[in-house]
């Protein structure tokens, strides 16, 4: 017989269920929740809500968004000419915080992956390939991680667009800023070799 009421152990092990989230994390934040004033538990119970009703995938770049398009795709000061593949929405976050990047975007939604059993057509390749073919893409920029999936996924992507006349580039990769040369690892010291520049 459980001494903790079934409410509790339920949300423990919703809460288990997400990622990076173990049963201690989770059992933090079940009683975490109790101690809180019900306010702030129903303003979270509220926002989960919302984020399922209200969020839709964008018709054209597949990232995450209340309006379709998204606020990207419909602006027409982005350069519509350049697209930047990325795997996951939170990587169109990340670019967008740079600043740096003024193009439009497509969302994978994953990364080729034959252990997970994950082919070309799980992911959001077969769109991004129609929505070159309109003539007014230049240039795609693939921006999927330097992982085994994400190169596989970049170099498959590459093979269909070259035919087609279109600049492919890839993200360079490297050293990060502070890092000390004799921490990397060879490959990374061997992209960054590769990816050197003029200054």
């Amino acid at each position: 017989m459980s001494v903790t009421p079934k409410s509790v152990m339920r949300l423990i092990e919703e809460l288990s269920r997400l990622p990076g989230i173990g049963p201690k994390t989770a059992s933090r934040l079940t009683y975490f929740l109790l101690r809180s004033p019900e306010e702030q538990v129903m303003s979270l119970a509220e926002a989960i809500r919302q984020l399922k009703e209200r969020t839709v995938l964008c018709s054209v770049c597949f990232n995450i968004t209340e309006t379709s398009p998204c606020s990207i795709c419909s602006d027409p000061n982005r350069d519509h000419t350049q697209i930047c593949v990325v795997e996951e929405p939170l990587d169109v976050r990340a670019i967008e915080r740079t600043q740096q990047y003024h193009g439009v975007y497509h969302v994978l939604h994953g990364a080729i992956s034959p252990v997970e059993g994950i082919g070309p057509e799980e992911l959001k390749i077969s769109q991004l390939l129609q929505r070159v073919k309109d003539g007014t893409v230049r240039e795609v920029l693939l921006a999927t991680n330097p992982s085994l999936e994400g190169e596989a996924t970049a170099m498959y992507i590459a093979r269909k667009l070259l035919p087609l006349g279109i600049r492919v580039t890839r993200l360079a990769r490297g050293l990060p800023v502070g890092g000390d040369l004799e921490y990397a690892d060879e490959m990374t010291l061997a992209q960054a070799l590769e990816g050197r520049r003029e200054i």
